[in-house]
């Protein structure tokens, strides 16, 4: 058998949206996990399960010519920590392209803009309990935003501080656990092996994404 994930609608009985909130909602569903979920559907088959419905995001290692890595300070009150990230954001702006989702964030959240864009990795943020898909670019060939097009960061991303790590060092504070945001870990990861690979396992930015939830 291939090892490689493949999609696998099971038969929804029941859709319950427990909670719409202003970024995700809190669903629960009941699903058949045998049979087709009708009325020959064995009871001890249904099963109910609640989970984050959400839209989606993006993240970008952004990497400069002499392999450093940007990384970007956030507080994130749900863990009371604040984390070293690469630039991301939310897929909810409705039919943008995910890469021009990618660079809207880079813009808005470091000032930046990149010259060549490549699919570094994809996964499910947390698939136990939310449907969020993401997508990590890798951006390089970066300069500066045009004079009078920085963007006015509020709330938390007020206060982000940006530093630049070689990407090397930024593995090995990954390692020591020393760095705990997913996309930080994984993009950072990815990268190295990319990059280990010379660059051959890098996709097009217009990739096909199927895992992405419609909007």
């Amino acid at each position: 058998m291939t090892v490689a994930d493949h999609r696998d609608d099971r038969p929804v009985v029941e859709t319950e949206v427990i909670h719409s909130g202003m970024v995700f909602d809190v669903v629960a569903e009941r699903v058949a996990l045998r049979g087709d979920g009708g009325d020959g559907a064995d009871g001890d088959d249904v099963v109910r399960r609640e989970f984050i419905r959400h839209s989606g995001a993006v993240a970008v290692v952004v990497l400069d010519d002499d392999e450093r890595v940007l990384l970007l300070s956030q507080y994130r009150h749900p863990v009371r920590h604040t984390l070293w990230e690469p630039p991301a954001g939310l897929l909810d702006v409705d039919g943008e392209d995910a890469r021009d989702a990618a660079a809207r964030e880079l813009a808005e959240e470091a000032d930046l803009v990149a010259g060549r864009w490549d699919v570094l990795v994809d996964y499910f943020t947390s698939p136990g309990a939310s449907d969020e898909a993401l997508r990590i670019y890798l951006a390089r060939d970066i300069s500066a935003v045009p004079d009078g097009e920085t963007f006015d960061r509020e709330d938390e991303e007020r206060d982000m501080v940006a530093e630049w790590v070689p990407l090397d060092d930024a593995v090995a504070l990954v390692l020591a656990g020393e760095l705990h945001n997913p996309s930080a870990v994984t993009g950072i990861l990815a990268a190295a092996a990319a990059r280990g690979a010379g660059w051959s396992t890098l996709r097009p930015a217009d990739a096909p994404w199927p895992q992405r939830r419609a909007t």
